[in-house]
Protein backbone atom coordinates (compact mmCIF):
# COMPACT_ATOMS: atom_id res chain seq x y z
CA UNK A 1 0.00 0.00 0.00
CA UNK A 2 1.20 3.03 -1.07
CA UNK A 3 1.95 6.15 1.44
CA UNK A 4 0.61 9.58 0.73
CA UNK A 5 3.32 12.66 1.66
CA UNK A 6 1.12 16.12 2.05
CA UNK A 7 3.43 18.81 1.44
CA UNK A 8 1.39 21.79 3.25
CA UNK A 9 3.67 24.58 3.44
CA UNK A 10 5.94 25.53 0.42
CA UNK A 11 9.07 24.98 2.97
CA UNK A 12 7.44 21.44 3.19
CA UNK A 13 8.33 20.85 -0.51
CA UNK A 14 11.59 22.91 -0.36
CA UNK A 15 12.85 21.03 2.71
CA UNK A 16 12.27 17.63 1.03
CA UNK A 17 14.61 18.87 -1.54
CA UNK A 18 17.39 20.75 0.15
CA UNK A 19 16.14 24.15 -1.01
CA UNK A 20 16.02 27.07 0.72
CA UNK A 21 12.70 28.98 0.88
CA UNK A 22 12.77 32.56 0.04
CA UNK A 23 9.22 33.39 2.19
CA UNK A 24 6.90 31.24 4.28
CA UNK A 25 4.26 31.29 1.75
CA UNK A 26 6.36 31.84 -1.31
CA UNK A 27 9.31 30.44 -3.12
CA UNK A 28 10.87 30.57 -6.77
CA UNK A 29 13.36 27.88 -6.55
CA UNK A 30 16.17 26.45 -8.97
CA UNK A 31 16.06 22.47 -8.75
CA UNK A 32 19.73 21.93 -10.20
CA UNK A 33 20.59 23.66 -6.78
CA UNK A 34 18.61 20.74 -4.45
CA UNK A 35 18.74 17.12 -4.21
CA UNK A 36 16.72 13.84 -5.05
CA UNK A 37 17.68 10.58 -3.59
CA UNK A 38 17.18 8.07 -5.98
CA UNK A 39 14.96 5.13 -5.37
CA UNK A 40 12.51 3.44 -8.15
CA UNK A 41 9.57 5.10 -6.93
CA UNK A 42 9.68 7.79 -4.85
CA UNK A 43 6.28 9.28 -2.41
CA UNK A 44 2.76 9.91 -3.51
CA UNK A 45 2.92 13.21 -2.57
CA UNK A 46 -0.34 15.51 -2.24
CA UNK A 47 0.09 19.56 -1.91
CA UNK A 48 -1.29 21.53 -0.39
CA UNK A 49 0.05 25.32 -2.44
CA UNK A 50 0.03 26.18 -6.17
CA UNK A 51 3.17 25.09 -7.69
CA UNK A 52 3.84 26.23 -11.70
CA UNK A 53 7.65 24.04 -12.42
CA UNK A 54 9.54 24.44 -15.79
CA UNK A 55 11.17 20.86 -16.83
CA UNK A 56 14.23 20.90 -18.00
CA UNK A 57 16.17 17.73 -19.12
CA UNK A 58 14.98 14.31 -18.87
CA UNK A 59 15.39 11.29 -16.82
CA UNK A 60 12.44 11.97 -14.21
CA UNK A 61 8.92 10.28 -14.84
CA UNK A 62 5.55 11.93 -13.35
CA UNK A 63 2.66 9.48 -12.58
CA UNK A 64 -0.52 11.28 -12.48
CA UNK A 65 -3.77 8.05 -12.53
CA UNK A 66 -2.14 4.90 -14.06
CA UNK A 67 -0.17 7.00 -16.61
CA UNK A 68 3.06 8.24 -16.74
CA UNK A 69 4.88 11.11 -18.71
CA UNK A 70 7.74 12.05 -19.37
CA UNK A 71 8.26 15.98 -20.37
CA UNK A 72 9.88 17.39 -23.12
CA UNK A 73 12.76 19.95 -22.27
CA UNK A 74 11.02 23.27 -21.39
CA UNK A 75 7.38 22.29 -20.30
CA UNK A 76 5.47 24.09 -17.91
CA UNK A 77 3.34 21.72 -15.68
CA UNK A 78 1.16 23.38 -13.18
CA UNK A 79 -0.60 21.91 -10.21
CA UNK A 80 -2.82 23.34 -7.31
CA UNK A 81 -3.59 22.35 -4.11
CA UNK A 82 -5.01 18.73 -3.41
CA UNK A 83 -3.35 17.41 -6.51
CA UNK A 84 -1.55 14.14 -5.71
CA UNK A 85 2.03 13.11 -7.87
CA UNK A 86 3.91 10.17 -7.87
CA UNK A 87 7.62 10.13 -9.60
CA UNK A 88 7.10 6.96 -10.52
CA UNK A 89 11.15 6.25 -12.12
CA UNK A 90 14.03 8.44 -11.58
CA UNK A 91 16.74 7.65 -13.53
CA UNK A 92 20.14 6.62 -11.98
CA UNK A 93 22.31 9.54 -11.85
CA UNK A 94 19.44 11.97 -12.18
CA UNK A 95 19.79 15.42 -11.25
CA UNK A 96 16.70 17.62 -11.25
CA UNK A 97 17.03 20.49 -13.39
CA UNK A 98 14.13 23.10 -13.61
CA UNK A 99 12.58 26.16 -11.80
CA UNK A 100 9.49 26.15 -9.41
CA UNK A 101 7.69 29.23 -8.54
CA UNK A 102 5.56 27.72 -5.24
CA UNK A 103 2.85 30.22 -3.34
CA UNK A 104 0.21 29.22 -0.43
CA UNK A 105 -3.08 30.50 -1.09
CA UNK A 106 -2.45 32.22 2.35
CA UNK A 107 -0.74 34.50 0.28
CA UNK A 108 -3.86 35.99 -1.85
CA UNK A 109 -6.10 36.62 0.89
CA UNK A 110 -7.48 39.68 0.41
CA UNK A 111 -5.91 40.22 -3.36
CA UNK A 112 -8.02 40.83 -6.71
CA UNK A 113 -5.84 37.22 -7.62
CA UNK A 114 -7.40 35.64 -4.64
CA UNK A 115 -10.56 36.49 -6.63
CA UNK A 116 -9.93 35.46 -9.81
CA UNK A 117 -7.11 32.49 -8.93
CA UNK A 118 -9.96 29.40 -9.79
CA UNK A 119 -10.25 31.48 -13.41
CA UNK A 120 -7.05 29.82 -14.20
CA UNK A 121 -8.59 26.26 -14.57
CA UNK A 122 -4.90 24.86 -15.81
CA UNK A 123 -4.24 24.29 -12.46
CA UNK A 124 -6.60 21.36 -12.45
CA UNK A 125 -5.73 20.17 -15.86
CA UNK A 126 -3.92 16.58 -16.22
CA UNK A 127 -0.29 16.41 -16.83
CA UNK A 128 -0.98 15.19 -20.16
CA UNK A 129 -2.28 18.17 -20.74
CA UNK A 130 0.62 20.11 -19.62
CA UNK A 131 2.18 23.40 -21.58
CA UNK A 132 5.01 23.31 -24.13
CA UNK A 133 6.61 26.74 -24.07
CA UNK A 134 8.39 28.10 -27.39
CA UNK A 135 12.23 29.47 -26.54
CA UNK A 136 10.42 32.77 -26.21
CA UNK A 137 8.05 32.17 -23.82
CA UNK A 138 10.26 29.82 -21.66
CA UNK A 139 12.50 33.13 -21.54
CA UNK A 140 10.01 34.81 -20.58
CA UNK A 141 8.74 32.20 -18.10
CA UNK A 142 12.38 32.62 -16.60
CA UNK A 143 11.97 36.42 -16.67
CA UNK A 144 8.82 36.28 -14.64
CA UNK A 145 10.27 33.71 -12.14
CA UNK A 146 13.68 36.11 -11.74
CA UNK A 147 10.95 39.33 -10.84
CA UNK A 148 9.26 37.20 -8.20
CA UNK A 149 12.56 35.98 -6.89
CA UNK A 150 14.08 39.35 -6.90
CA UNK A 151 11.14 41.03 -5.07
CA UNK A 152 11.16 38.39 -2.38
CA UNK A 153 14.71 39.12 -1.96
CA UNK A 154 14.77 42.63 -1.22
CA UNK A 155 13.34 42.37 2.22
CA UNK A 156 9.76 42.64 3.40
CA UNK A 157 7.87 45.56 3.61
CA UNK A 158 4.57 46.69 3.39
CA UNK A 159 4.55 46.65 -0.48
CA UNK A 160 5.95 43.64 -0.80
CA UNK A 161 2.93 41.07 -0.87
CA UNK A 162 1.36 43.56 -3.60
CA UNK A 163 4.09 43.46 -5.73
CA UNK A 164 4.91 39.98 -5.45
CA UNK A 165 0.94 38.54 -5.69
CA UNK A 166 0.88 41.31 -8.62
CA UNK A 167 3.84 38.92 -10.41
CA UNK A 168 2.63 36.45 -9.64
CA UNK A 169 -1.06 37.35 -11.42
CA UNK A 170 0.97 39.29 -14.90
CA UNK A 171 2.82 35.54 -15.25
CA UNK A 172 -0.14 33.47 -14.69
CA UNK A 173 -2.28 36.18 -17.42
CA UNK A 174 0.85 35.07 -19.69
CA UNK A 175 0.14 31.62 -19.14
CA UNK A 176 -2.95 31.79 -20.75
CA UNK A 177 -1.87 33.51 -23.27
CA UNK A 178 0.68 30.51 -24.61
CA UNK A 179 -2.40 28.06 -23.99
CA UNK A 180 -4.22 29.96 -26.14
CA UNK A 181 -1.42 29.46 -28.17
CA UNK A 182 -1.20 26.00 -27.74
CA UNK A 183 -5.00 25.81 -28.42
CA UNK A 184 -4.98 27.19 -31.92
CA UNK A 185 -1.78 24.93 -32.93
CA UNK A 186 -3.39 22.03 -32.26
CA UNK A 187 -6.71 23.04 -34.20
CA UNK A 188 -6.90 19.75 -36.00
CA UNK A 189 -6.44 17.46 -33.31
CA UNK A 190 -9.32 19.79 -31.01
CA UNK A 191 -11.64 19.68 -33.89
CA UNK A 192 -11.60 15.76 -33.94
CA UNK A 193 -12.05 16.39 -29.71
CA UNK A 194 -15.38 18.39 -30.64
CA UNK A 195 -16.29 15.51 -33.03
CA UNK A 196 -15.97 12.75 -31.21
CA UNK A 197 -18.20 14.72 -28.19
CA UNK A 198 -20.93 15.44 -30.38
CA UNK A 199 -21.03 11.93 -31.77
CA UNK A 200 -21.24 10.61 -28.00
CA UNK A 201 -23.47 13.33 -26.64
CA UNK A 202 -26.15 12.07 -29.49
CA UNK A 203 -25.29 8.07 -28.40
CA UNK A 204 -25.44 9.37 -24.94
CA UNK A 205 -29.42 11.12 -25.24
CA UNK A 206 -30.68 8.38 -27.29
CA UNK A 207 -30.04 5.26 -25.52
CA UNK A 208 -30.60 3.69 -21.75
CA UNK A 209 -27.61 5.94 -20.30
CA UNK A 210 -29.62 8.87 -19.11
CA UNK A 211 -31.72 6.08 -17.43
CA UNK A 212 -28.63 4.63 -15.80
CA UNK A 213 -26.34 7.70 -15.21
CA UNK A 214 -29.13 10.37 -15.15
CA UNK A 215 -28.62 13.96 -17.40
CA UNK A 216 -24.95 13.92 -19.21
CA UNK A 217 -22.15 16.01 -17.28
CA UNK A 218 -19.01 17.50 -18.56
CA UNK A 219 -16.67 15.16 -16.79
CA UNK A 220 -18.19 11.95 -18.48
CA UNK A 221 -17.50 13.29 -22.07
CA UNK A 222 -14.09 14.36 -21.05
CA UNK A 223 -12.94 11.38 -19.21
CA UNK A 224 -14.02 9.62 -22.44
CA UNK A 225 -11.29 11.09 -24.19
CA UNK A 226 -8.61 10.70 -21.21
CA UNK A 227 -8.57 14.73 -20.52
CA UNK A 228 -9.89 16.67 -17.74
CA UNK A 229 -12.94 18.51 -16.98
CA UNK A 230 -11.19 21.97 -16.98
CA UNK A 231 -9.28 21.54 -20.07
CA UNK A 232 -11.76 19.92 -21.82
CA UNK A 233 -14.34 22.98 -21.48
CA UNK A 234 -11.78 24.81 -22.72
CA UNK A 235 -11.03 23.38 -25.19
CA UNK A 236 -15.02 23.32 -26.65
CA UNK A 237 -15.18 26.94 -25.40
CA UNK A 238 -12.01 28.21 -27.82
CA UNK A 239 -13.29 25.99 -30.71
CA UNK A 240 -17.07 26.90 -30.90
CA UNK A 241 -17.75 29.82 -28.18
CA UNK A 242 -19.92 27.79 -26.82
CA UNK A 243 -19.22 25.92 -22.87
CA UNK A 244 -19.62 21.90 -22.80
CA UNK A 245 -21.85 22.75 -20.67
CA UNK A 246 -24.49 24.71 -23.16
CA UNK A 247 -23.56 22.43 -25.77
CA UNK A 248 -25.42 19.48 -22.80
CA UNK A 249 -28.41 21.53 -21.96
CA UNK A 250 -29.04 22.75 -26.07
CA UNK A 251 -29.25 18.40 -26.40
CA UNK A 252 -31.29 17.63 -23.72
CA UNK A 253 -33.69 20.51 -24.72
CA UNK A 254 -33.66 19.17 -28.54
CA UNK A 255 -34.32 16.05 -27.32
CA UNK A 256 -37.16 17.31 -24.89
CA UNK A 257 -38.92 19.07 -27.53
CA UNK A 258 -39.10 16.11 -29.32
CA UNK A 259 -40.38 14.14 -26.53
CA UNK A 260 -43.00 16.44 -25.49
CA UNK A 261 -44.71 16.00 -29.23
CA UNK A 262 -45.36 12.43 -27.77
CA UNK A 263 -48.49 13.03 -25.73
CA UNK A 264 -48.80 9.33 -24.74
CA UNK A 265 -46.30 10.61 -22.07
CA UNK A 266 -46.64 12.28 -18.99
CA UNK A 267 -43.97 15.19 -18.76
CA UNK A 268 -42.93 13.35 -15.69
CA UNK A 269 -41.95 10.36 -17.82
CA UNK A 270 -39.95 12.55 -19.70
CA UNK A 271 -37.65 14.28 -17.34
CA UNK A 272 -37.17 10.71 -16.02
CA UNK A 273 -36.24 9.70 -19.34
CA UNK A 274 -34.28 12.24 -19.79
CA UNK A 275 -31.98 11.60 -16.79
CA UNK A 276 -33.73 14.27 -14.69
CA UNK A 277 -34.12 12.72 -10.83
CA UNK A 278 -36.74 15.39 -9.94
CA UNK A 279 -39.11 16.83 -12.44
CA UNK A 280 -39.30 20.42 -11.25
CA UNK A 281 -35.54 20.34 -12.16
CA UNK A 282 -36.34 19.81 -15.78
CA UNK A 283 -39.34 22.44 -15.74
CA UNK A 284 -36.84 24.62 -14.39
CA UNK A 285 -34.21 24.26 -17.69
CA UNK A 286 -36.77 24.07 -20.25
CA UNK A 287 -38.37 27.20 -18.82
CA UNK A 288 -35.39 28.75 -18.86
CA UNK A 289 -34.24 27.99 -22.30
CA UNK A 290 -37.21 27.95 -24.34
CA UNK A 291 -39.33 30.58 -22.55
CA UNK A 292 -42.39 28.35 -21.98
CA UNK A 293 -42.49 25.24 -19.85
CA UNK A 294 -42.90 22.26 -21.11
CA UNK A 295 -46.60 21.90 -20.55
CA UNK A 296 -47.15 25.40 -22.21
CA UNK A 297 -44.99 24.01 -24.66
CA UNK A 298 -47.02 21.46 -25.31
CA UNK A 299 -49.91 23.24 -25.69
CA UNK A 300 -49.17 25.38 -28.43
CA UNK A 301 -48.40 22.10 -30.49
Amino acid sequence: MSIIKDLVKVDDYCSKFNLSTLHPLVSVVDLSEGTWEPQEYADNVRYHFYGVFLKQGEGCVLKYGRQNYDYQDGTLVFLGPGQLVNVSQIDKGFKPAGHALLFHPDLLWGTNLGKTITDYNFFSYQFAEALHVSKKERQLVLDSFQQIRSELSQGVDKHSKELVVANIELFLKYCLRFYDRQFITREKENLGVIKTFQTSLNSYMTTEKTKVFGTPSVSYFAEQQHLSANYFGDLVKKETGKSAHEFIQAKIIEVAKEKIFDHTKSLSEIAYELGFKYPQHFTRLFKNKVGYSPNEFRKMN
